[in-house]
């Protein structure tokens, strides 16, 4: 047996299946097993495996485990020469195997390879290549200094920025989305230290291959997709405390009492100063476009009410505006959020809805109050106007400013193109159709052959995107090689954003990743609207409503409770 290759999967059914695909057709022409180990997933997983995957060497636990004791149970069993660590959501090239062996057949001092990375977008991933975590190298990753002068030799060596992106090199750190060793050397230094739960434990490994008098290579011959986040979000405070914790253990594993003492110091001055900004980027991710509206509803309103005192020659008590105006714009610019008005693309239709409701639940709600606190209803009419126009006139500037998602007269379709063969094409069309909005469809023949059953040729994919102003790729696997795939992934240059899909054959979905901190996105005849964002708001009012109801009824339903007693 040449190669093992295993695959721990916790709840991504989706992108296993894709994994799994490509492991298939890369381990053509090569004696292979290959394990998937389920942390007791609880979507249908191990179901799918099972039926689509027989001959895959198949453990499904009864509870998580974590990745380093999950390995541990498959490479207790493995029999191969090499073994290979593979995430699930990752996609292989045809020949990476093929060539990842053959280059450690011919380095006997290597001990673990690891490969160029691409995330879903077909942008390089630096931690493709990673030097060893020391107290100094995690100082100047932690407070940014690496971000800064990242091809610097001293403040680089985190992700070794100075080391070319496509030059084989030797490194230190090997990444466990693939991880590929030599079984004798891992016989020799131990497989993955179980203390680990989840992160730290591939720094472990490599660093003790190194101890053990081998080495690891960053080989950049072949490429693989790896969809960075989908079994977790790393812009999440779980990751962050996780992640950081891990290196704790490292550092008391690895490093003197002294250095591990600063090192921890250090770790944990770093989970706050993360933490803290993971809650309040979310925040202003969050809040950032109602607060905006907010201080505008409440500059106009309080122009409206002092150009009014002015001609009018009235004086309202400024108390009462103190408080009035301030809770008035809250009401509106609410209102507006509930009607849809901060959903994207923005329908400025939305925010009229929403001050429309709003000027009529204030009016209900100033006919309910005693006349000593009453303000003005010419106020509230004038104030309701200058709402309006504010929340207009905040879309229209970030419209025209560009920001995406507030194109004004967008409409939420996307203009895509599809890679492949007209009825695998065509198939992956009337999906999209059933399940988003598609404003365009062109298709692209793999040949070189233009008839007119095609818009185009493959190599004409990256002119093809910016003459028609394309949002969405989606290539056929069932036409197209994964090597096709992210060679036009990593080569595309396009001044636009541009979405990348892989529809798999024979299924009902395609998987697809923006960006290091978000999902894969998945399309699928049976979505979930609750995926929606007017459906997410109506459920989180729900949630909220009921849990309001529950605590203020708490204390009558413990009195009934002990009268019963």
């Amino acid at each position: 047996m040449k190669l093992s290759i295993i695959i721990v999967n916790y709840n991504v059914e989706y992108f296993l299946e894709q994994c799994l695909n490509s492991v298939k057709s890369a381990s053509k022409n090569l004696e292979t097993e290959i394990f998937v180990v389920d942390n007791n997933s609880i979507d249908d997983s191990v179901v799918m495996v099972q039926s689509k995957f027989p001959e895959v060497l198949l453990i499904a636990n009864k509870e998580n485990t974590g990745f380093s004791k999950a390995n541990n149970q498959a490479m207790r069993i493995a029999k191969g020469e090499y073994v290979l660590l593979l995430n699930p959501d990752t996609v292989v090239e045809e020949d990476t195997f093929i060539k990842c062996i053959e280059f450690m057949d011919s380095h006997k001092n290597a001990g673990g390879l690891g490969v160029e990375m691409l995330d879903g977008k077909g942008k390089f991933l630096p931690e493709s290549k990673r030097g060893l975590p020391t107290p100094s190298v995690a100082f100047y990753k932690i407070f940014g200094l690496s971000s800064l002068f990242p091809r610097s030799k001293k403040f680089g060596k985190y992700h070794l920025g100075y080391l070319p992106q496509k030059e084989t090199n030797e490194i230190e750190i090997l990444s466990g989305a693939f991880m590929l060793m030599r079984k004798t050397v891992l016989d020799k230094v131990g497989f993955l230290d179980e203390d680990f739960f989840m992160y730290g434990e591939d720094i472990d490994l490599s660093y003790r291959i190194i101890l053990g008098g081998y080495k690891n290579y960053y080989f950049p011959k072949t490429r693989i997709i790896h969809y960075k986040g989908e079994s977790t979000k790393k812009s999440s405070v779980n990751y962050v405390f996780v992640f950081y914790n891990a290196m704790v253990i490292f550092a008391k594993k690895h490093f003197s009492e002294k250095n591990a003492k600063s090192f921890s110091l250090l770790i944990n001055l770093a989970i706050y100063l993360r933490a803290s900004m993971a809650i309040t980027t979310r925040f202003f991710k969050k809040s950032a476009f109602p607060l905006l509206d907010f201080c505008l509803v409440l500059a106009s309103i309080f122009g409206i009410t002092i150009a009014y005192q002015l001609f009018s020659n009235k004086e309202f008590p400024l108390e009462v505006i103190a408080w009035a105006l301030p809770i008035y714009s809250f009401v509106w610019v609410l209102v507006a959020f509930l009607s849809g008005a901060h959903d994207r693309p923005i329908k400025p239709v939305k925010s009229l809805i929403g001050a429309i409701i709003g000027t009529a639940l204030i009016l209900i709600i100033y006919g309910l109050l005693p006349k000593s606190v009453q303000f003005s209803r010419i106020i509230i009419l004038l104030g309701a106007m200058g709402t309006t126009l504010s929340l207009l006139f905040s879309r229209f500037v970030l419209h025209i400013i560009g920001f995406k998602g507030f194109e004004i007269g967008n409409t939420g379709k996307k203009r895509l193109v599809i890679i492949g063969e007209k009825v695998e094409a065509e198939r992956i069309h009337a999906l999209l159709t059933q399940t988003t909005k598609v404003g365009y469809k062109a298709i692209l023949s793999l040949h070189n052959n233009n008839s007119d059953d095609y818009d185009g040729t493959l190599n004409q994919l990256e002119d093809f995107i910016h003459i028609n102003k394309i949002d969405e790729v989606i290539f056929c696997a069932k036409d197209i090689s994964a090597q096709q795939i992210i060679e036009q992934m990593a080569t595309i240059k396009s001044n636009r954003e541009v979405d990348y899909k892989i529809a798999q054959p024979d299924s009902l979905f395609l998987i697809g990743s923006n960006s290091i901190n978000t999902a894969g996105d998945l399309y699928l005849l049976d979505v979930n609207s609750i995926d929606k964002p007017n459906n997410k708001r109506k459920k989180r009012i729900l949630d909220v409503c009921s849990s309001i109801i529950f605590l203020s009824t708490f204390p009558f339903f413990i009195f009934c409770s002990e009268i019963s007693d």
